[in-house]
């Protein structure tokens, strides 16, 4: 029999948050009930990551059930651990994008010097880890044009995209997204804290 926690009803990043919790109990199987599909992916990465097995199960129109039983394989270390074998190990840049625009005054402009900020992102060489986009910045990942292709690039040269699935929730964009990870705020908040260096557009 599975443990049951029900979080239908708690806003993000709450069930990743009572999941983590109720993983320090190391249960062999476990059922997390949600009524959100950004809630679901959360939950399942985070029961991925930590030597589980899950599965979706969509029961009703609101209700989402993750079942997981243990796996034996965890990567939540490594995903996170940089290799120093005697070498000074890159710093991690991540860039925070609020918005598809850069700047005010004009979105026609503002759209460009997106385009063009992240078609010259790879400038930055392994310094660039990781990208937050939340609010309106995720449009940037579900809408054709420039940014999402320069986009995609970053993510297959390794750059790690992370993408605010309350915000793609709130302007329906879920089934849109064409790129990047659906993420929730406690990664945002860690992603935050572990990297070394921030940079706001």
């Amino acid at each position: 029999m599975p443990t049951l926690l029900d979080c239908r009803g708690l806003v993000c990043p709450e069930p990743v948050i009572r999941t983590r919790s109720l993983l320090e109990k190391a249960p062999e199987d476990v059922e997390v009930l949600v009524d959100n599909a950004p809630a679901s992916e959360n939950v399942s990465r985070l029961l991925a990551k930590s030597g589980y097995a899950p599965r979706v199960e969509r029961r009703e129109e609101k209700l989402w059930a993750v079942c997981a039983c243990k796996s034996g394989v965890s990567c939540a270390a490594a995903e996170e651990v940089i290799a120093s074998a005697g070498e000074e190990a890159p710093r991690r840049t991540l860039v925070f994008l609020s918005s598809d625009v850069v700047g005010s005054g004009s979105d026609e402009l503002g759209s460009r010097l997106m385009a063009n900020f992240l078609a010259t992102l790879p400038e930055m060489g392994a310094n660039l880890w990781r990208i937050v986009m939340v609010n309106g910045g995720v449009r940037l990942a579900s809408n054709p044009g420039p940014c999402l292709d320069a986009l995609k690039k970053l993510e297959s040269s390794g750059v790690s995209i992370l993408v605010c699935g309350t915000c793609l929730d709130y302007f329906h964009l879920l089934e849109q997204k064409q790129v990047g990870e659906t993420t929730n705020m406690l990664d945002i908040v860690t992603s935050l804290d572990l990297a070394d260096k921030v940079i706001r557009v």
